[in-house]
């Protein structure tokens, strides 16, 4: 659903309290460090943080976005991001659906989840692991929304020797064609998918 760059407060609280309903859920990601070297992590997705940010990854999840997705902007000790998609034509569609902003209600702490931005009212598909406690986020309106429960140390062994060398504008134009060329060593998303709830609680 694309929704616009400003709602009604009345809207945006009714939408929020929709989705606020929903349960606390987790998410499995399989990722591929590097050439025969996999890993794993999982994340548990909290709607009452940020309502329509988990809505809006949730959505993303089950799109199978994320799929070859690169982890293209690593800075140790602070985050790890990703959420460009690698056709540039899907990355189209999703970029145009902005999200509203939400309250900050769980700082960016250490192995927390949040959407990237560039502005008032921009969230759509690029998102970041915090590394470290970087709660200086916190004042610049970027809301948690979810959490790494397990595979911590998977996270934090995502290559990282391009740094923030990979250009959004190329990724944004040309998709993982560019990334596979030029940074070729990048960390990507096997798969990522909601963990069924009987699953969850053995």
């Amino acid at each position: 659903m694309s929704l616009p760059r400003s709602l009604p407060l009345f809207l945006l609280c009714a939408l929020a309290s929709s989705v606020v309903a929903e349960d606390v859920f987790e998410v499995t990601f399989e990722v591929v460090l590097g050439p025969g070297n996999y890993g794993s992590f999982t994340v548990e997705v909290h709607p009452e943080w940020a309502p329509l940010g988990a809505a809006r990854f949730k959505e993303l999840v089950e799109d199978e976005f994320f799929t070859g997705v690169r982890f293209f902007r690593v800075v140790p000790g602070f985050v790890v991001q990703w959420g460009l998609h690698g056709k540039p034509a899907i990355e189209a569609k999703w970029s145009a659906m902005n999200l509203p902003d939400e309250p900050v209600i769980t700082s960016n702490t250490k192995g927390t989840l949040a959407f990237a931005k560039s502005g008032p009212n921009t969230r759509t598909t690029q998102m970041f692991i915090n590394y470290g406690d970087n709660k200086q986020l916190d004042g610049m309106d970027f809301p948690a929304f979810a959490k790494v429960i397990r595979g911590m140390d998977v996270v934090e062994a995502i290559y990282s020797g391009y740094g923030e060398q990979p250009n959004q504008g190329q990724i944004t134009a040309e998709g993982n064609k560019y990334l596979k060329a030029t940074f070729p060593n990048l960390s990507y998303i096997k798969d990522a998918s909601v963990v069924d709830a009987e699953s969850a609680e053995l």
